[in-house]
């Protein structure tokens, strides 16, 4: 019976889902690039497979026209995340500041964000879910954090109040 109880809790903790699993044969169709051109800015951002199979967002953020920012993200069918307490992803950045974002909805209008520093190295970064906060349009909401019920969107963004050329290699992003 212990063996049992310390089984099952073990089992519990190592639960996790896989959002995306970037390798040679992923279908990058359900990813788009959102720039700030949606609102009249010049940047621009790309997506693509790297000889590895890590998906490769780079590109170029200007600040011309009032821009600033370029995102990447993947819309998927409405998924449960009760149970789960963080996103885990493996990636190597250019040593850039990063946010991390995800919806409860396709419907909400804002997005929880976390920002992530990275460091020119492969890196397996953790993001509670407690700490994603709501914003919209660059603006802190005064909501609670994100509840955990649901998710149907993650994104990557670049928006460091600079002109910067950027790369992010992603490989995979999970929940736990």
């Amino acid at each position: 019976m212990k063996y049992a109880c310390l089984f099952i809790l073990t089992t519990m903790m190592l639960k996790s889902e896989t959002i995306f699993d970037f390798t040679l044969q992923s279908d990058l169709r359900d990813w788009a690039v959102v720039d700030d051109g949606v609102m009249g800015g010049r940047s621009a951002g790309c997506l693509h497979l790297s000889d590895e199979g890590h998906a490769v967002f780079h590109g170029d953020v200007s600040l011309e026209n009032n821009g600033g920012f370029s995102s990447v993200r993947y819309r998927f069918e409405e998924k449960t995340v009760k149970g789960y307490d963080k996103f885990v992803i493996r990636l190597r950045g250019d040593g850039k500041r990063y946010q991390f974002r995800t919806k409860a909805t396709l419907y909400d209008r804002h997005s929880y964000i976390a920002y992530f520093q990275t460091t020119g190295d492969w890196q397996t970064i953790e993001i509670p879910l407690s700490e994603m906060y709501p914003t919209f349009r660059g603006r802190e909401l005064d909501m609670p954090n994100f509840p955990t019920k649901t998710m149907a969107e993650v994104a990557f963004l670049i928006s460091n109040k600079k002109a910067e050329s950027f790369s992010l290699e992603i490989d995979e992003i999970e929940l736990r």
